[in-house]
């Protein structure tokens, strides 16, 4: 009975460590986009924020509570768009206490004019005139000094009724108050962005997307006529890291051991005797069918592999094994047992679609991409299109291969079709979200064509179209639109079919 309870705690343990593993996994792919991780950052940081200028606030009794509408509005700004117009902590600290000065500045005028009463009035009374005034000075200055920032005229109107909360018995100290106030409060925020900004946003290709720490181990199953140039396409890939290797495997089917057993030749002293012990045939030097054809397998991969160490300069070896029950099944398993993290294999079809084989490697849980050649033979991709439907971590990782393959010296297009007008300034942002967390100079494009006739018209300027799987997607939605590799079958350049396991 205890060993039975102890099995169903270690079943129930491993169920809660697989859900922990998938819900990690879900929580990564729904950060690494974009505007996830800028609200995410917003609920986030900006409360923290907050508080610790609250904190001082409380501490130093410097800062007046009036202060913090414009300010939690201008560190909003800052976090939504950390790209932005307004991004810059100059520009915030500056305009900040600018509208501060301008404000204070308006108060002295209609002191100096009867226009408002003494400091220590009690009532809540602002001049028009004062406000106008306000207003016209903080438009001046911030357009003069380039630091045209929304909440500047926050805080130049707040000037006008920061008065009534202050305990302050003149001017002078009112107006030191208030301007270094709103210059401590606005520079604590400016300093937490920037760090956040540089330490993290700017870098969070390092941090979140998976694509660019991985898939540096490549097994490139050696099929077909088109596996020379997977192979060659998958080394290019795993050269651009340090760590990176190829693993080509060949897979000994039935039929080459049929087909070697008709070449075998038993020695004649045993041609006569009916069963061959394999410990005497080894021993007599005698090889067996399935020990023939891997060995003329080995030989032709490490061919291979000596073509790709001398050309490419990665680390490449070579593996043979049996077919088993299911070949996609086999390839995985050998992808696991050589630690690759990525399948590159040559696009296959089998009347008119996908082949069983690529299907079973697009249902895994390891990366893999479908090579298939536009006809030429290359050995480099310096031009390279990336389609992007979404973005997500399916997009990041096609953006990285492109610059695996093309270095800083090639070019790269990420483009993006849309249906209507409307959408083309949201998909602009999209584009430059993914592009800009990577080295180098890339080509954004939007269109109103459909993504057939749009690659079709593009292809012949390029030497590899990347397009995704869409095996993210739900069997209902890839039904009534297939994905765009099954529609496209005559490009004249190269085409990779990524699938993000």
């Amino acid at each position: 009975m205890l060993d039975g309870l102890r099995s169903r705690y270690h079943a129930v343990l491993r169920r809660v460590r697989r859900f922990e593993r998938r819900e990690v996994r879900e929580f990564r792919r729904w950060i690494e986009h974009t505007a996830n991780l800028i609200h995410l950052s917003i609920l986030l940081v900006v409360p923290l924020v907050i508080a610790a200028v609250t904190a001082v606030s409380n501490s130093v009794d410097m800062l007046p509570f009036v202060l913090f509408p414009p300010l939690a509005s201008g560190t909003f700004t800052l976090f939504a768009e950390p790209e932005g117009e307004y991004a810059s902590p100059a520009k915030f600290v500056g305009g900040l206490t600018a509208g501060a000065l301008c404000g204070t500045l308006a108060i002295w005028v209609g002191l100096q004019t009867s226009m408002r009463d003494p400091l220590g009035a009690s009532q809540l009374v602002v001049s028009p005139v004062e406000a106008a005034l306000a207003i016209f000075l903080t438009g001046g200055v911030t357009w003069a000094l380039d630091f045209e920032e929304p909440s500047a005229f926050s805080t130049a109107l707040l000037a006008l009724i920061a008065p009534a909360f202050s305990n302050s018995a003149g001017f002078e100290e009112f107006f030191l108050q208030f301007v270094a106030s709103v210059f401590l409060a606005s520079s604590i925020v400016a300093v937490t962005f920037h760090v956040w900004r540089e330490q993290f946003y700017e870098r969070r290709s390092q941090f979140l997307y998976q694509s660019t720490n991985g898939d540096d181990h490549v097994l490139v199953p050696m099929r077909g006529e088109g596996s020379r140039t997977a192979a060659t396409f998958g080394a290019r890939l795993a050269a651009a890291h340090d760590a990176g290797k190829v693993v080509l495997l060949d897979v000994v089917d039935e039929a080459a051991i049929e087909a070697a057993e008709r070449t075998v030749q038993v020695p004649t002293e045993m041609a006569g005797t009916e069963l061959v012990d394999p410990d005497a045939a080894e021993a007599e030097g005698v090889e067996t069918e399935e020990v023939q054809v891997a060995e003329e397998s080995a030989q032709r991969l490490e061919t291979e592999a000596n073509r790709i160490e001398t050309e490419v300069g990665v680390p490449c070896e070579v593996v043979v094994v049996g077919d088993g029950e299911n070949l996609a099944r086999t390839v995985l398993k050998a992808a696991r047992e050589t630690n690759c993290d990525l399948v590159v294999t040559p696009y296959e079809e089998e009347r008119g679609s996908l082949s069983e084989f690529v299907r079973g490697l697009f249902r895994s849980d390891i990366d893999a991409i479908a090579f298939r050649s536009g006809g030429e033979s290359r050995d480099r991709w310096k031009r390279v299109l990336v389609p992007v439907r979404r973005p997500g971590d399916t997009a990041h990782a096609m953006i990285d291969f492109a610059r695996r393959l093309t270095g800083l010296a090639g070019s790269i297009s990420v483009c993006t079709c849309i249906d209507r007008e409307n959408e083309r300034r949201s998909a602009e942002t999209t584009l430059a979200n993914l592009v800009e967390t990577f080295e180098g100079s890339f080509e954004t494009r939007v269109s109103r064509a459909s993504i057939e006739s749009f690659l079709s018209a593009n292809d012949t300027y390029y030497d590899l179209t990347i397009l995704g799987a869409s095996t993210d997607r739900s069997a209902a939605s890839r039904f009534v639109s297939p994905p765009t590799f099954e529609r496209l079958h005559d490009l004249e350049c190269d085409v990779a079919i990524v699938h993000r396991g």
